[in-house]
C-alpha cells in the first residue's frame, strides 16, 4: 500500500467538500430563469457541468447553514 496520509472527515462536512462550490455556481446561473420543462432545465445543466460552460471561481466566498467558508 503507497505510504498515503488519509485525513477523516466529520460525518456532515459540506464545507470541505468542492462539488458544493460548483452547485453554487450553476444555482447563481440559473436562479433567475424561467424553464418551460424540466427537460430544458435538465440540458442546460448538462451543458454546464458536461461541456464546461459553467465558470467557477475557485477562490469565492460561499455561504453554508451560516458558516463562511474560503474554497481554495
Amino acid at each position: 500500500m503507497p505510504n498515503i496520509p488519509l485525513g477523516f472527515l466529520p460525518t456532515y462536512s459540506p464545507d470541505f467538500n468542492l462539488v458544493e462550490l460548483v452547485w453554487h455556481s450553476c444555482k447563481e446561473f440559473i436562479a433567475h430563469c424561467l424553464f418551460p420543462s424540466g427537460q430544458e432545465l435538465k440540458e442546460l445543466l448538462k451543458r454546464l457541468l458536461n461541456n464546461g460552460e459553467l465558470s467557477i471561481n475557485w477562490n469565492k466566498t460561499i455561504r453554508n447553514k451560516g458558516n463562511k467558508v474560503m474554497a481554495n
